[in-house]
């Protein structure tokens, strides 16, 4: 098969979607591999590295697109890329439908074959593809609210793990999966008094049992979220619903329970945001300011750390990215059920019941 490796164009996207190292693996699988020119620099990754492992290097993202039957990326097309998918290409990523309508309707009329790293499932569950980058974008949110927690930065002007004989930081993260895991761990290494919250009595258990004594549980409620906000200094918003849009669990209206400088940031801004007042920002222009309330909602956290991330994912992708290239997604996907859960629009059709719901479109079992 012939796999492309365009360059990232998103703002401040950093990240490529292959090491050097995972198209030395496709290469050894006979499989031909064209890297986009300068596509890895922004991850430490040069061009004589690509080639070296058996790339060839195409001056041009169309080049990429016109060559490969499938497209290996970090983030979703955008705008500029729409027109380059093609029909029965094979497009593998994260997409995020549910929060996108036009990147939706861009992909159904392509006719390409999308499979969304967010969606594909492991052999005992959870979200192998999303996990990695997960735990990274869940201990940055925590850097990122210990820096506008800063003064000069709009925030309170709170150290996050105070001095002795000052309190510490005071911070809430919403959901205990593997980012709010991983946020409440690097709050708490910090200093911060944490306090992290989940609808899963099972998982506050494993929670309590495993998290530093620092961090304490809480069952989460609208009632018992709105009691912690007034003394909170910042909240990491963290819940997921596979390929759904997120729930909003802090609306506008409480936001006057905070005080001014308080810091939200909103890791689930790519499934729309679990903030009623959130709204995508970048790395070059990361935060504003609602009610006096900081908001913090970077769509692609990990892109800051392309380095770490590239390896992150490549290290969980490239097992999958194998199989395609081998069997052809038809059949990858008939012999991995988890595989086949990635897959959210094939010609012309959503096939991923989330997506097709958040928009009221036609939905069409990959089944069928």
């Amino acid at each position: 098969m012939k796999v492309g490796i365009p360059k990232e164009i998103k703002n401040n996207e950093n990240r490529v979607g292959m090491t050097p190292a995972g198209v030395h693996e496709l290469v050894a699988h006979g499989h031909t591999v064209y890297v986009q020119h300068t596509a890895g620099d922004g991850s430490g990754f040069a061009d004589s590295e690509y080639e070296a492992a058996g790339a060839t290097i195409l001056p041009t993202i169309e080049d990429v697109y016109a060559q490969a039957e499938m497209i290996v990326k970090v983030k979703e097309p955008i705008e500029p890329e729409y027109k380059l998918v093609r029909p029965g290409q094979v497009v593998f990523t994260y997409f995020h439908f549910a929060c996108d309508k036009a990147l939706t309707d861009a992909m159904v009329a392509s006719g390409a074959t999308c499979i969304a790293y967010e969606t594909v499932t492991g052999p005992q569950g959870g979200l192998p593809l999303l996990i990695p980058m997960s735990e990274v974008a869940g201990r940055m949110s925590v850097q990122e609210a210990a820096r506008f927690l800063e003064k000069p930065q709009g925030g309170r002007g709170i150290l996050m793990g105070g001095v002795p004989g000052v309190k510490p930081a005071r911070v809430l993260v919403l959901g205990g999966g593997v980012v709010g895991r991983n946020a409440a761990l690097m709050a708490a290494g910090l200093g911060a008094e944490v306090t992290i919250t989940d609808i899963s009595l099972p998982t506050l258990r494993h929670l309590a049992e495993v998290m530093p004594a620092n961090v304490k549980t809480l069952f989460s409620s609208r009632h018992n979220i709105e009691a912690e906000l007034p003394t909170t200094d910042a909240v990491i918003g963290s819940v997921l619903i596979p390929g759904a849009q997120a729930p909003k669990l802090v609306t506008a209206d409480m936001l006057a329970l905070m005080r001014p400088g308080t810091v939200l940031v909103d890791v689930a801004i790519d499934q729309g945001g679990c903030f009623e007042t959130s709204h995508p920002t970048t790395h070059s222009d990361p935060v504003y300011n609602v009610d006096g309330i900081v908001h913090y909602a970077v769509a692609n956290i990990p892109g800051a750390v392309p380095y770490t991330s590239t390896l992150a994912l490549t290290n969980a992708t490239m097992p999958y990215a194998v199989r395609l290239a081998d069997m052809g997604w038809r059949e990858a996907c008939k012999a991995d059920k988890g595989l086949a859960e990635g897959v959210n629009v094939v010609d012309g059709k959503i096939t991923y019941k989330a997506v097709a719901d958040a928009f009221g479109m036609d939905y069409h079992p990959l089944s069928l």
